[in-house]
């Protein structure tokens, strides 16, 4: 039996491109190497290489070697090592898929991610067979069909591989899971296996960063561009520059980055990169409910954006001007306090507002989300003033990233047989497959996400700003010098002054929803952003 999954193994490889037919006698003994067999006999061939499964056919493999006792530990941490080491064996030299990605790129970007989105599951990197049991639906918000879905292809990791993980020594190799130390890498109990793992080299604003995908495809041609050094994330104005460049190159793809700040970041601050795709989300889709223009960029259409978060988009045919405005608003934003709507830039020195942006292409013009952030904490919220608050963490307690921002709520696998629990149906169901039906417990779960998906500035209480009643005010420390920022004069040049009075406009066409608080564009010469 082992002979016959040895020889269809080698037969998916060869058909899936990874291995040429004269390479099949070379392939059949790395992975006898890798099992610990010493001998082989080709068995009849009684099966399709064109409808061979990859994860039937690893599965035994790995049970025999676990019978055998060459697979010592039969848990999922141990057996994904395991088999990523077979896979490791059939997957192309980095060069090779390099040279592969770069000639259909001169030609054709979309060619080019088309033929390395299904080389990384080919390689099993990416796991179709854990992927096809994701739970996926839409929620219908008067802010369109939110994306939920509830990833099932991520493995938990289980009690005797923590144990163990405790047990190893320090390392600090590959120092994060985007290093690109991690290709080829034999991963450990506490560090997935990454020898099918192949990365590709791009150029984004003159500087070195890779592309690569997620293993755990959120959404559609999920990819992560990530920098070449080990460096922090920092939305500034060369983040804009990079994210508007990755689009020139890419047209067909979206590209954002998350907060540069904790609580309203992603879960990967240390190392600078940004996540992208083919997919279009609810926030893409939504409209703008405000247009209004920017004095001196009225080359550029900008306006608010009708969503749960405060949205200010622009767009323009020519990238620059984008970085140019993005950049001014980046830098009123960092120094913008209202303390009567318990926004503050920053509590003893330490900073809180920040922006989560989005860029993408429609059409010929450029065009940017951007997203603003405030990470305040307080003692009654210790884990964020404006992150989801105790009554919601039994749906999800973890940062809301650039992924839920765009509309897509990324669930924890726990709340499957929760939602089975419930009379929800806990079947897998696939890329853009419902898993229950309209109004079951899944929706009434997906409603309540939007305090998940909560506006990042409202006003606590339902009371107007400045009439809150004493007492109902959250607790909060307020900064000395709470009310300064710096202003850019006619010249570029910035100086330390009062900012103009900025007001905070109420949304009044949907009094059902809690009031969102947006930056007005101040009247008058000086302008805003300054």
């Amino acid at each position: 039996m082992v002979n016959e999954a040895i020889a269809k193994l080698a037969d998916y490889a060869e058909h899936a491109g990874l291995i040429a037919a004269y390479e099949r006698t070379w392939a059949i003994n790395t992975i006898l190497d890798v099992l610990k067999l010493d001998s082989y006999t080709e068995p009849e061939h009684t099966w399709d290489p064109a409808g061979l499964e990859l994860a039937p056919v690893l599965e035994e493999l790995l049970d025999d070697a676990h019978a055998r006792g060459v697979l010592a530990e039969n848990s999922e941490v141990s057996r994904d090592l395991f088999d990523t080491e077979i896979m490791g064996r059939l997957t192309p030299r980095p060069a090779q898929v390099i040279e592969m990605f770069q000639t259909l790129c001169a030609r054709d970007p979309k060619a080019a991610t088309d033929w390395y989105y299904t080389f990384s599951q080919d390689t099993n990197y990416i796991r179709r067979d854990r992927i096809a049991k994701d739970m996926q639906w839409k929620a219908l918000t008067e802010y369109g069909e939110l994306d939920i879905t509830i990833n099932l292809s991520k493995p938990e990791k289980d009690p005797k591989a923590i144990a163990a993980a405790r047990d190893l020594p320090a390392s600090n190799y590959p120092r994060c899971q985007l290093c690109l130390e991690n290709e080829g890498y034999a991963g450990r109990v506490n560090h997935p296996a990454r020898q099918n793992h192949r990365v590709v080299p791009i150029t984004i604003n003159g500087s070195p960063w890779f592309l690569q995908y997620s293993p755990y495809v959120y959404y559609n041609e999920h990819c992560i561009c990530f920098n070449r050094k080990h460096t922090p994330m920092k939305i500034d104005r060369a983040c804009f520059g990079k994210l508007l460049d990755f689009v020139r190159q890419f047209p067909h793809y979206f590209v954002g980055s998350n907060a540069d700040l904790p609580i309203v970041g992603g879960s990967i601050l240390a190392h600078d990169h940004f996540q992208g795709g083919r997919y279009t989300f609810a926030m893409e889709k939504a409209p703008v409910e405000m247009p209004f223009a920017f004095p001196g960029f009225e080359d550029v259409e900008a306006g608010i954006v009708k969503w749960p978060m405060s949205v200010i988009r622009i767009s323009a045919d020519n990238p620059d001007r984008l970085i140019e405005l993005a950049d001014r608003i980046l830098g009123k934003w960092r120094a913008y306090t209202d303390e009567a709507a318990v926004i503050f830039a920053e509590t003893d020195g330490v900073p809180h507002n920040t922006i989560t942006p989005i860029a993408r292409r429609r059409g010929e013009k450029y065009e940017l989300d951007l997203v603003l952030r405030n990470n305040l904490t307080t003692e009654q919220y210790p884990l964020g003033l404006y992150h989801p608050h105790d009554e919601l963490h039994h749906i999800k307690k973890e940062n809301i990233g650039l992924i839920e921002v765009m509309g897509l709520a990324v669930l924890p696998a726990r709340l499957k047989e929760e939602l089975a629990a419930g009379g929800q149906d806990g079947g897998g169901g696939g890329a853009g497959q419902r898993t229950g039906p309209p109004g079951g417990p899944a929706d009434r779960q997906a409603r309540r996400l939007g305090g998940v998906l909560r506006p990042q500035l409202y006003d606590y209480g339902g009371e107007r700003p400045g009439n809150r009643p004493e007492g109902n005010r959250p607790g909060f420390r307020p900064s000395a010098g709470a009310r300064r920022g710096l202003q850019a004069d006619g010249r570029g040049q910035r100086s330390l002054s009062p900012l103009p009075e900025h007001h905070l406009m109420e949304e009044p066409v949907r009094p059902a929803v809690q009031r969102r608080l947006f930056i007005q564009v101040p009247k008058g010469p000086a302008g805003f952003p300054g």
